[in-house]
């Protein structure tokens, strides 16, 4: 076992944002997240990101602890972020409980990430039941129709991140008011608000 200064020490030498991020005209984007983040995934996918629909959910548990897991974004629109699980899963009650989570995606090789965060409805049981029944056989093994439930993560807030070597991290950050979004630029110190 190695001393915890010893362990800080090795964790602060492993390298961080290694990588090239792909050129990002920021005076061309789109007005909408939700496009936004699909030329983003597709962009990891081409770049050969493993799993780029692989996302970190957070949501919090009966004493306010949060918690998180990995999963598998299941659909993009203008809707929200879509996932699907266990009724009878820790996420399935604590959702139940609280209906509020954040999902994370991180595409290292690009030194991007998104996060979104906001409200969450549970999806109609036909929507459920066809989630389920477009998984594998093995996957759907010891489920029933009623059990598995399709999620909309219903965004409030979604930033896109893209990592700088020198730490001047650029953020786009989206902001629903109403029914439309607002858009800010963070450059390092610069913030520039759009409407």
């Amino acid at each position: 076992m190695t001393s915890s200064s010893t362990f800080a020490a090795w964790l602060r030498a492993l390298p961080a944002l290694a990588g090239e991020p792909p050129a990002l005209d920021t005076d061309a984007l789109p007005d909408d997240p939700v496009v936004l983040f699909e030329r983003w995934i597709r962009e990891a996918a081409g770049a050969g990101v493993a799993e780029p629909h692989a996302a970190t959910l957070a949501t919090v548990d009966a004493e306010g602890m949060p918690d998180a897991r990995t999963l598998i974004v299941k659909d993009v629109t203008d809707r929200g972020w879509a996932f699907a699980g266990p009724r009878g899963s820790a996420k399935g009650g604590q959702l139940a409980a609280a209906p509020a989570a954040a999902l994370s995606l991180w595409w290292q090789p690009l030194r991007r990430a998104v996060r979104v965060r906001g409200r969450v409805q549970e999806a109609p049981r036909q929507e459920s039941d066809a989630d389920l029944a477009a998984r594998s056989a093995a996957a759907r093994e010891g489920l029933q129709p009623g059990e598995w439930v399709r999620w909309w993560l219903e965004p409030q807030r979604v930033e896109f991140w893209q990592g700088a070597s020198d730490r001047r991290h650029l953020r786009i950050v989206y902001e629903r008011a109403d029914r439309a979004w607002t858009r800010s630029i963070v450059n390092g110190e610069t913030t520039k608000s759009e409407r």
